[in-house]
């Protein structure tokens, strides 16, 4: 180690490094709280370097980005007045800069998990500082767990220090062993903040990415000519940082003003250009994603503008998919950002929300863990031997049901066995460090002599899309970005026109390659090149799920899943009868593919033969109407083919019969006025016949759709549609229930009509629970009392009508009626009918269904 080349600054982290020391050499874990800006992430592992405890072996502390890591090093790397990689070096997925004189390194998160599993005892690793913790990324919450396993298990000697910003440290230090907490208040200089006015009406989205770029750039403008210093602005994601770009590159910005993108996907040199401090009169305004928000010190930053924005992958479970939302930040980010403006000396940041807003916010940003696809978790935990997470030590424990999906898709991946645990199939995907999902592929690839493809499509996945265009113009072909992979151009000069090459993403999907290559640990070779055919084909088995069938016109498909999915407009894979989706985002009603390529449906059937299933399909078709009999095979939700079944099955025909009458309902069934009469005198019957020896059938609506295969099933013989049942009769099946002797119960008990005087037989309505008949009243004269039904016991309800068959008189008491009623009645009628006979006497008259007596 070299002498530091100038003397640094004092930071306010300064003040508790002795306390810091104290802790570590007392304690296996620690927390340590510092604020933004205190300078923890570049002081603290220099000054650890020479403890006694640590015993000559490395530091190691996580990052949670790629950019942070670089950074961080060669920020201690300066101090030191050192190159990159001699006492200080990093590591990230594709690049590395360590040596044998490395002792500190500072390493992306994934890398230690991939450390640990292939190494359980860190050796040679003293001191494993987690940084940023309170970022709350999967990675690190899964690389504390497993460090806390072997701090317990296999290296009481290693130490574990976790520091933040704005995590609540006392719950860091409860899991970490009631560890103590060290604490550093100060902050180097204080920040100015200016609040946007409060809206007319309380905003419960966030505000259209659109209208912040429009915002931004007009707080940058004014910035610019009220303050002094460079400005760091805080955006969602790339859109946004390109859409204020060129709103800013019209502005009338100070002389000597550059504008400058800062997000993980640039190339490292775009990045250094960023981070760099201004010389001379050069004024820099840098437009960034959350990645500025931790560990960076961007020098002669004093002002910060701050969208309140930022964009964040939330996964479903229930549907295996993620959505990219654009979502408020929490007050915890919110002070970190705005701690950018205060590094160097004291500055300003502009909030584009109100206090009022502010306080609404949530107080920290959700844990990745909750939020997140667990698959590669689920994989790493199942490689650790764990099959109960909450064996290990989680500071948010990962949600159930999104582990129980990971684990669901692992199986199906063929990485676990039955019982959960992991088989040489998991562990090799484990060893490639990549998304089980694209490591199941590349192995499949390279067993069937598909190995570059593979690892082209895997590279291409694991990075931004390598074809920058506008949101219309974008081609959402796969094939084409393994084109631009492979030579650097797209052949089609039609697309070529619309799109250019990311040559940043381009290289480092070319350096994944070859790392996945490595890891792989395969002799087959690589030079071929990617096959349109193969494309699919290998896809497919990385996204058995994500196989999509077309439904029509429009781009519309059904994803195996079941959920559907829609291509972007004038899209040329819209012709394809198959598809396997690579990306998509959830969407509301159907997800929108991103990414995709197509695949033949003979492919589906050879090399998913074991996931094709054979039915035969005998149900009722609410469309048709109809029960439909056909061999089907199915891919998931997909039906890849059908064919009728010539000769069905007759009792699953009737049983699918009978299911479409209960959906119809028992009222469809062809029901006449007489079987609805035999229906409601059994009834009758069953309510008011008392004696026990008599049972009679329930054959209410309710009980006849309860018990379909007794009475209906034998007579839908030969039958399969709704206009089959037509040829039922009703009356006759009904009628079928009840053996001689019982019909003949029945015609005594609840007889179908009444003789009466005139000679007449009218009809009894059993509809309701007193039995009625209607009847001219002439055709009652000389019947002295009330006639009944069941044996007697039940008095018929008389509704007497008059000459035009209207009611003038309902009663269960005749010979009341006779005395009292009819001479009201007669009075009444005899004016307006005088044709017909209206007697003084009606019990001595004989009666007569006609308008006048015979004779008269």
């Amino acid at each position: 180690m070299t002498d530091q080349q100038d003397p640094a600054p004092a930071l306010p982290i300064d003040a508790v490094l002795p306390e810091l020391r104290q802790a570590l050499a007392r304690h296996p874990n620690v927390v340590l709280q510092a604020p933004p800006g205190a300078g923890k992430s570049t002081v603290v592992p220099l000054a650890l370097l020479r403890e006694a405890w640590l015993r000559g072996d490395r530091i190691v502390m996580l990052e949670p980005r790629r950019l942070a890591a670089r950074a961080v090093a060669q920020r201690m790397s300066h101090t030191l007045g050192e190159s990159v990689g001699r006492t200080v070096g990093f590591r990230t997925r594709l690049e590395s800069r360590v040596s044998q004189e490395t002792r500190i390194e500072v390493v992306t998160e994934g890398i230690l998990t991939r450390w640990l599993q292939r190494d359980a005892a860190l050796e040679g690793v003293g001191l494993l500082v987690f940084d940023e913790f309170h970022e709350r990324n999967l990675q690190a919450d899964l690389g504390l767990a497993l460090s806390l396993d072997v701090q317990q298990t296999l290296r009481e000697d290693l130490k574990i220090l976790v520091m933040s910003a704005t995590l609540d440290g006392a719950a860091v230090a409860r899991i970490l062993g009631q560890a103590p907490l060290v604490s550093s208040q100060g902050r180097l200089f204080d920040v100015e903040i200016r609040w946007a006015d409060p809206p007319r009406e309380p905003a419960r989205t966030a505000r259209p990415r659109t209208d912040i770029a429009d915002r931004i750039a007009a707080t940058v403008q004014r910035a610019c000519q009220q303050e002094r210093g460079d400005i760091l602005v805080f955006l969602p994601g790339q859109a946004e940082i390109h859409r204020t770009q060129r709103l800013l590159a019209d502005a009338l910005l100070p002389a000597g003003t550059r504008v400058l993108p800062l997000y993980g996907e640039l190339g490292a040199d775009e990045q250094d250009a960023a981070l760099r401090p201004s010389r001379g009169a050069v004024r820099k305004v840098v437009l960034a994603t959350n990645i500025a928000e931790t560990s960076l010190t961007i020098e002669g930053v004093r002002i910060v503008v701050d969208s309140g924005l930022e964009r964040r992958s939330r996964f479903d479970p229930a549907t295996g998919m993620s959505r990219l939302e654009t979502l408020r930040i929490s007050q915890a980010s919110a002070q970190q950002r705005c701690g950018r403006a205060g590094r160097l000396e004291a500055g300003i940041c502009y909030r584009l929300w109100s206090q009022t807003e502010h306080d609404s916010m949530l107080a920290h940003t959700p844990a990745e863990i909750l939020e997140a696809d667990l698959t590669p978790l689920a994989l790493d935990l199942a490689a650790w031997g764990i099959l109960d997470p909450s064996s290990l030590h989680w500071l948010s424990a990962p949600p159930a049901a999104a582990l129980q999906q990971a684990r669901d898709l692992l199986r199906s991946l063929a990485a676990l066995d039955a019982d959960g645990r992991i088989n040489a199939h998991g562990r090799a995907l484990a060893r490639l460090g990549t998304h089980p999902r694209l490591a199941h592929m590349i192995v499949r690839g390279a067993a069937l002599g598909r190995k570059r493809t593979a690892l082209q499509i895997a590279a291409v996945l694991g990075e931004r899309d390598l074809l920058r265009t506008g949101p219309a113009q974008r081609n959402v072909d796969l094939r084409l970005r393994l084109e631009a992979l492979a030579h650097g151009r797209i052949q089609d000069p039609l697309q070529s026109a619309k799109m250019h090459i990311d040559a940043g993403a381009r290289q480092r999907a070319l350096r994944s390659i070859d790392l996945l290559d490595r890891q792989l640990r395969s002799q087959a070779n690589t030079a071929a090149e990617a096959n349109d055919a193969d494309v699919g084909r290998l896809l497919a088995f990385a996204y058995p799920d994500r196989i999509a069938q077309s439904r029509g016109a429009g781009g519309r498909y059904r994803l195996a899943s079941g959920r559907g999915a829609l291509l972007p407009q004038g899209q040329s894979l819209a012709q394809s009868e198959f598809l396997v989706v690579a990306d998509l985002d959830a969407g509301d009603r159907e997800a929108l593919i991103r990414l995709a390529a197509p695949i033949a449906r003979t492919t589906l059937e050879t090399d998913f033969s074991w996931r094709i299933e054979h039915r035969e399909r005998c149900e009722w078709d609410e469309r048709a109407q109809a029960v439909l009999a056909q061999e089907e095979q199915w891919l998931g939700a997909l039906k890849l083919h059908e064919r009728r079944i010539e000769r069905p099955d007759e009792t699953r025909m009737l049983h699918a019969l009978l299911d479409g009458i209960r959906q119809l309902g028992i009222a469809a069934l062809p029901w006449t006025g007489l079987a609805r009469a035999l229906q409601t005198r059994l009834l009758f019957a069953k309510r008011r016949d008392a004696n026990p020896a008599h049972v009679w059938p329930d054959v209410s609506d309710t009980a006849l759709a309860a018990n379909l295969e007794h009475w209906l099933g034998p007579w839908l013989s030969g039958m399969s549609r709704r206009d089959h049942l037509a040829r039922l009769d009703l009356h006759a099946i009904l009628t079928s229930m009840l053996d001689w002797n019982a019909q003949q119960r029945l015609a005594e008990f609840a007889p179908t009509h009444l003789e009466v005087p005139s000679g007449s037989r009218v009809p009894i309505d059993y509809s309701s629970d007193m039995p009625s008949v209607a009847v001219r009243l002439q055709e009652m004269f000389g019947l002295r009392t009330t006639p009944s039904v069941a044996n007697g016991r039940v008095p018929l309800t008389l509704q007497l009508l008059s000459p035009a068959r209207r009611p003038v008189q309902v009663t269960q008491d005749l010979a009341s009626f006779w005395s009292r009623g009819y001479p009201e009645v007669k009075k009444e009628l005899k004016g307006r009918y005088p044709k017909h006979f209206w007697p003084d006497d009606p019990l001595s008259a004989p009666a007569t269904a006609r308008a006048k007596r015979r004779g008269d």
